[in-house]
């Protein structure tokens, strides 16, 4: 089985320039960008041109792009977001500022027009190179849909604070990529909104590092389960790697056992390797010292002494030989150790990667499970209290309803009264209608007996 390893990307805009000329440069500029190297989303002009190139509307081009999140619009997803978000908390700032100016009419604009904060975050995915995708067809690209869709969920699990606007995949480039626009909330600062935009609160140097390593766990962990295979990520630049111990290696006891078989055979070779070598510049002096013949000149003279000298070499050439002939087992197991340890790796290191994944998600639902349990044990101290609220504004609406009936049995002018006031309440969907009809029945009844005269002038009868 083949296990290739695929490069990850996870990139995080950024201000490259960090001094206030370069972003207030940025700022002021249209097109929310510099002459200089940044690539951060500072303000609407950068949001435009971010929403432009994502969903390809410069050259209509949008055949090959996919959207999972979000409209076909980037700047109303944003906008759409900043008032679910930010509504709420900057009503309560305005309610406590006592001079006009200082209220905040919109908040997308006043982040758009302030040179401290970023409007939004973009972050871009990728997994695999051009090289591995260019032998893959669209629709075996297309299947890297499932994958980022996962990656948007895992980035919502892993970092909550950061509010995802749109996610958009690009199949037409030289490898399938996620662009995931979104902004980061900070709560809970001393000065301003209760709830702001706060890039550098949430995407902090160590955040981003843990960040980007459970991204890419999760990512290949979801790739080979969407593809049904065990590849591996290729090793971070920077990083440490994995040590394995020889005995995690298979065929290693069949490759010891080998080698203290083949020892001597290796010494003798070693051995005999070191003679031929010696020998080997002799017989280049005889062979020069050689002396053609009187009689023809391509024919040279040879001492017996000589000749002795080269049947010896020939011999050990011919006995070294044997000798490799014999340790060769020795050296293709040895190849298909070294073989299969590699393999080997590259499995070890593919179950790695899966079982980090899953730990990884298993840490992140029992996470999950503990808010879930602390949200289930609020909401039944809330329920417990609106249902107190709820029998006692039921007992005091009943009191109401009999209080009325009472009044009904009263004087013509009285009853009336409170009858009008009953229809009232019923033409504003105060009562319901059953309600209103024993108001009805208990009107009609008081009116026919008419008790509210029976009171004022009862007659005894002799």
């Amino acid at each position: 089985m083949i296990i290739i390893e695929l490069a990850y990307s996870f990139h995080l805009g950024s201000d490259k320039n960090k001094r206030n000329s370069s972003r207030n440069s940025a700022k002021s500029n249209r097109s929310g960008s510099t002459s200089l190297s940044n690539n951060a989303i500072q303000n609407a002009g950068g949001l435009t041109k971010v929403d432009n190139h994502n969903y390809r509307k410069y050259d209509n081009k949008q055949d090959n792009i996919e959207i999972i999140r979000g409209s076909s619009s980037l700047v109303d997803d944003v906008k759409k977001l900043y008032i679910d978000e930010f509504e709420e908390a900057k009503e309560e700032y305005n309610l406590k500022q006592t001079r006009d100016n200082r209220k905040i009419k919109d908040y997308f604009t006043h982040v758009s027009n302030n040179s401290k904060n970023d409007l939004a975050c973009e972050i871009i995915i990728e997994l695999g190179d051009k090289k591995y995708w260019d032998t893959k067809d669209i629709k075996l690209k297309k299947r890297m849909t499932n994958v980022f869709k996962n990656q948007v969920q895992d980035l919502e699990t892993i970092m909550p604070n950061f509010k995802i606007a749109s996610a958009i995949i690009h199949y037409d480039e030289t490898s399938p990529h996620l662009h995931i626009v979104g902004v980061p909330i900070k709560t809970g600062g001393k000065n301003g909104m209760r709830k702001q935009v706060g890039k550098s609160d949430v995407f902090t140097k160590e955040s981003l590092r843990k960040l980007q390593d459970k991204m890419r766990t999760l990512c290949i962990e979801s790739f080979n389960k969407e593809y049904n295979l065990t590849n591996s990520l290729k090793t971070k630049k920077k990083g440490r790697n994995r040590d394995y111990h020889i005995t995690e290696m298979d065929n290693y006891m069949e490759m010891k056992e080998q080698l203290e078989k083949n020892q001597e055979s290796l010494d003798l070779a070693n051995k005999k390797s070191l003679e031929l070598d010696n020998n080997s510049k002799e017989i280049k002096e005889i062979i020069n010292d050689l002396k053609p013949t009187l009689i023809k000149k391509d024919n040279y003279v040879l001492k017996q002494e000589d000749k002795d000298k080269l049947v010896k070499y020939i011999e050990q050439v011919d006995k070294t030989n044997t000798e490799y002939k014999n340790i060769q087992p020795l050296s293709i197991t040895l190849n298909n150790v070294d073989t299969e340890i590699k393999e080997n790796h590259k499995k070890i290191k593919t179950l790695t990667e899966n079982n980090e994944a899953l730990e990884l998600r298993v840490e992140t639902l029992n996470k999950n499970n503990k808010v879930k349990d602390k949200q289930i044990e609020e909401l039944k101290e809330e329920n417990l209290s609106l249902r107190q609220s709820l029998s006692f504004w039921k007992d005091r609406f009943l009191k109401v309803i009999s209080f009325i009936k009472d009044k009904l049995f009263g004087k013509q002018k009285e009853r009336d009264k409170y009858m009008d006031f009953a229809d009232d309440l019923y033409d504003k969907n105060i009562i319901d209608n059953n309600t209103y009809e024993d108001l009805q029945d208990t009107y009609e009844f008081s009116k026919d007996h008419d008790y509210g005269n029976e009171k004022d002038d009862f007659d005894i009868e002799i």
